[in-house]
């Protein structure tokens, strides 16, 4: 039997939930459908999800069409849950993406469109709510071909759009997919039958329906077992999965939700130095207890206490993927980067009681581990826990999850804009083992050099990798990492190139007694604690520039309403790139898009529509922002030596 890992995709409400429990139903996997409203889905099983109505945790059900199993994976709509959807491109190997018979191409439906064009994920568009009234055809069909892809081939046509009775019918445009189809134009030529089409992310099919009246569904399943390719993978070959989701089970035991690609993994195999305990795979509506998982299915893993989101099972080094696979090899290779913006916002979050935040750190510590994204950053000098964000919804969630499942009641600081600092040019610094004023017995000179953006942090030796004990290499790598959290301004420095050009240590010596004595023979501690001087240091000379995250954004308004919209958009920092008769695009401050959405139907007489997305990084206009550092500052020399020495009860002295 073939499997298909499919997602749904959408902009908020536009129905990726409810079209969820339509085709449980058509499958015959449930007997009554579930509704949002009333918090009855299947995949919705937060009961803050059930509350709330919205999506806020990808969520895996799995049935069987026509003979294939679907692993279909429900993912949020909303913006603010961003890196739930991003975390479930790696295992995808088609998508649905739904629009709204009524709204339309929505701002999320255009971001996402682009990172599945971009990753290759073969695509079905279904335009939902066509019973609802407001429904139209003509209009979202164009709408799909100018701001989605004008690769598109209508697959129904409706009669009586907007009305509750509406049908549905299958009419498949053979022009059109001719235009994208070299076979089914030869078949319209000698007027024969057209062949399958075959859907690789060339051209779109787009169906019309009700995902709550049933109507158009049936042609939609036709084109996800006919059009959407199964998942490759060989289960002889080498077990290679990839983790995009961890949870915690009713123990507290930590759960993976993994994708196998190759091979097969079997309850008690050793991944590392952890053991299989149990795995159970998605079959039929529910997850079912198995003893191995393999190619081309997704399940829960127990017994990988350090599973974490993005992580990679099996050979590192992975062969080159037969010529059938290539896609998939590619897609997934690319989905594992980055495909959505980080979050631009952080806040403080304060436990009500003093005594509890010891419990609050844990418990962000473990939603840290659910969404590495929300990068935890503890103020020890100031007993305060910051948190990412991607907005204002994501922070009320996040509150309601800790009062909730741990008890705890919060408060939040302010949400502040975050910014970042580029390296502007090249600066190097070495201390010496043994030589005044380095108390620490480690050589270390460090180089850094801007990076490409979007590079990252990488970390590389001109030194003889033989030249020290790999332990404390390893801990000057991760300290680099660390450091770089706070820049000269105290905000992340992302995108550097940082090189190890000396190194140097005191080979382990023990008295007559041959007690170690750690006050003559280095230890990775004294790396780690040299390491942010250097760092430091080098950052200084080669000098850092604050930049802020910039959105564009695309605001359709009243013709007559343009000169009382422009004002306002030149007061909040925009840059009007573009101005037609009704719409006005340009790139806006990430910090000022919620007053622009706030202060936009006023002028509009409420209908000004808005779009925005992060599209880049641009220095600040204007005073420099910094953040308060946490821990102890390297850019303070003698009060960075005070505190640390003071930690590991050490002296200068004693050196």
């Amino acid at each position: 039997m073939s499997i298909l890992n499919l997602g749904i995709l959408a902009h908020v409400d536009a129905g990726k939930t409810s079209l969820t429990e339509r085709l449980l139903h058509t499958a015959g996997v449930i007997d009554e459908i579930g509704s949002v409203d009333d918090g009855s889905t299947q995949t919705d099983t937060l009961e803050l999800e059930r509350r709330r109505g919205i999506t806020i945790k990808s969520a895996v059900v799995s049935f069987t069409l026509d003979g294939r199993t679907v692993n279909l994976i429900d993912t949020p709509g909303h913006p603010d849950f961003i890196a739930e959807v991003e975390r479930s491109l790696a295992v995808l190997d088609a998508a649905i993406l739904v629009v709204s018979a009524v709204e339309g191409v929505q701002a999320q439906t255009r971001v996402l469109a682009r990172t599945l064009h971009r990753l290759r994920i073969p695509t079905l568009l279904f335009v939902n709510k066509v019973d609802r009234a407001g429904a139209r055809f003509s209009g979202v069909l164009n709408e799909i071909g100018t701001r989605i892809s004008p690769a598109i081939v209508p697959m129904s046509r409706v009669d009586r759009i907007g009305a509750r009775d509406a049908e549905v019918h299958g009419a498949i445009d053979l022009t059109r997919l001719a235009d994208h189809d070299d076979a089914v134009l030869a078949a319209l030529v000698e007027d024969r039958p057209a062949p399958p089409i075959r859907v690789r992310g060339r051209v779109h099919p787009v169906y019309f329906g009700s995902a709550i009246t049933g109507a158009g569904i049936d042609d939609l399943v036709r084109g996800i077992t006919r059009l959407l390719p199964p998942a490759p993978g060989h289960a002889a070959g080498p077990p290679i999965g990839t983790i995009f989701k961890v949870e915690r089970g009713p123990a507290g035991e930590r759960l993976a939700y993994l994708r196998m690609f190759s091979g097969t993994l079997h309850v008690r195999d050793m991944l590392g130095d952890e053991r299989v305990t149990g795995i159970e795979v998605f079959t039929n509506g529910a997850a079912r207890a198995c003893g191995a998982i393999t190619a081309g299915q997704i399940g829960r893993v127990r017994g990988l206490g350090s599973a974490r989101v993005g992580a990679d099972l099996g050979v590192r080094d992975e062969p080159a993927p037969p010529p059938e696979d290539d896609a998939s090899f590619v897609r997934r290779k690319a989905a594992r980067r980055a495909q959505f913006a980080p979050p631009s916002l952080e806040t403080a979050v304060v436990a009500s009681r003093r005594a509890e935040r010891g419990a609050l750190h844990a418990a962000l510590a473990e939603l840290a581990e659910q969404d590495p994204l929300i990068n935890l950053r503890q103020d020890d000098e100031r007993q305060e826990i910051y948190v990412s964000l991607y907005g204002e919804v994501q922070k009320e969630v996040v509150g309601a999850t800790l009062a909730e499942q741990y008890g705890l009641r919060v408060s939040f600081r302010e949400t502040t804009t975050l910014h970042v600092e580029r390296v502007l040019g090249v600066g190097a610094a070495v201390e010496f083992n043994k030589v005044a004023p380095n108390p620490f017995l480690a050589t270390i000179g460090l180089r850094v050099a801007p990076a490409p953006v979007g590079a990252g942090v990488s970390f590389g030796l001109e030194v003889e990798p033989g030249s020290m004990p790999p332990a404390f290499f390893t801990a000057v790598e991760q300290t680099v990492h660390e450091t770089l959290r706070q820049g000269l301004r105290g905000w992340p420095v992302p995108d550097v190139l940082v090189a190890m050009t000396h190194s140097g240590y005191s080979a382990r010596q023990s008295h007559a007694h041959a007690i170690f004595d750690k006050s003559m023979s280095s230890t990775a501690g004294d790396f780690r604690n040299l390491t942010p001087l250097v760092l430091m240091a080098a950052l200084r000379r080669a000098g850092t520039d604050v930049l802020e995250p910039i959105h564009t954004f695309r605001a359709e308004v009243p013709p007559d309403t343009v000169p009382a919209v422009l004002p306002l958009l030149a007061r909040l920092r925009a840059i009007p790139l573009s101005t037609e008769p009704a719409v006005i695009s340009g790139e806006i401050p990430a910090a000022r898009v919620h007053e622009l959405q706030r202060r936009l139907p006023g002028l509009t007489r409420g209908e000004g529509v808005l779009e925005s997305a992060f599209d880049h990084y641009a220095p600040v206009r204007g005073p420099i922002p910094s953040r308060a550092r946490t821990g102890p500052d390297p850019l303070d020399r003698k009060e960075y030596l005070l505190r640390v020495l003071r930690r590991t009860g050490a002296s200068a002295a004693a050196r």
